[in-house]
This record gives C-alpha cells, structure tokens and sequence, in this order.
C-alpha cells in the first residue's frame, strides 16, 4: 500500500519511512526488530521490510542478522545521521517521547497526542505546531506524576507540552466539552509504543 508524504515533513516518501527513520535515530544505539518497528510505527510488517530494503541500501540505516530475526538500527556513521536526527525530532520526535515518558505514570491507562500535532500527523494540512497536547485516562492519577513527565517530554522536545487527564467517568461523559472536542479530532495512540519501550 502506497503512503502519502507526511504533512509534518514532506521531504520524507512518506509516513512509514519517516516514522520508521524517527524510531531509529531517536533511539541511537538500540536495534529494533521489523515486528517492533512496526508496532511502533504503526504499519504492517511487509511496509517496514519494503522501507528497510531502501534505508539500508542508503546506509542510513544499519541491518544486524540475529538467528532468524532481522535488526535494523540508525547508522551513527553515515555523514547526514546528525542532520536527520535534529531534522526527525520535531516532526517526530513527540509519538516516541511521550510514550516513553507518560507509559509510567501510575494510573494511565490511554496516552493520546491530540491538537494540531495530532492533525499534522494524520495528514492534514496547516501551520507547523507550536505545542503538543496529550490527553491522559486513568482514574487514579496523581497530577504531579502527570505534570513531572509533561515537563520531562518538553525538555527533551524543546516544545512545550500540555498534559491533561480525564477519569474514565469524564472521558465517557456527554457533557464534557474536552472529551468531546478531543474525541471528535485526529488523535496519536501512544500508549502502545510506550508499553513496548
């Protein structure tokens, strides 16, 4: 299945390659499985063999055999892995980190990016976001942990992120505004990339 480029950088073939190369050179030094790669990029397994067939040809990306298992990781030696690092980490960057940092929050039970990063992400076209949204469920979360990792996923971004939490009770609730205005837009599933790292 052919992909369009993605709204965030369209300089990239498309969303699979950019996710995949983002996953990679935003973890440099770990080595990933196709079958990772894909839950964490979100496609099937034959779309990430297809895009590393390509990066590795291009040496951007590295390819280590293990038993049966194929390991892909970003090539720290190949003259443009700074460049495409800084240049992955914005557009990218936020599915990966957040996950990494809001998957531990006690209580979390759904991580989603939503906003104008989200619709980026899903393809629609605009202005390039100023900021990151995440909308964390859980019933029994404490607002430090919430705010701790926020602030932690905005240092690492160099963007802010704005966290907030709703009980299962609000998420279901009709007459919450947020959590109709949320469900009623694009939204980024990060709770399963975290889950994984």
């Amino acid at each position: 299945m052919r992909t369009s480029a993605p709204a965030l950088r369209p300089i990239f073939r498309s969303q699979a390659q950019a996710g995949l190369l983002a996953c990679l050179y935003l973890h440099p030094g770990q080595e990933f499985s196709l079958t990772e790669l894909a839950r964490r990029v979100g496609v099937s397994v034959p779309t990430v063999h297809r895009e590393a067939e390509r990066l590795v040809g291009s040496r951007l990306v590295t390819e280590t055999t293990l038993g049966r298992n194929r390991l892909l990781g970003a090539n720290p030696s190949h003259p443009a892995a700074e460049s495409l690092g800084r240049l992955l980490e914005v557009p990218f960057g936020p599915r990966q980190v957040v996950a990494e940092e809001f998957a531990e929050v006690p209580g979390a039970n759904q991580v989603w990016i939503f906003g104008s990063w989200a619709a980026r992400y899903a393809g629609e076209t605009g202005h390039a976001p100023n900021d990151i949204d995440v909308m964390v469920i859980g019933d029994s979360i404490d607002r430090a942990d919430l705010y701790a990792a926020g602030d932690r996923a905005q240092q690492r971004l160099d963007i802010p992120v704005n966290p907030v939490m709703r009980t299962h009770r609000q998420w279901d609730d009709p007459s919450d505004r947020l959590s109709v205005q949320v469900r009623s837009m694009p939204v980024v599933d990060v709770m399963a990339v975290g889950r994984g790292v």
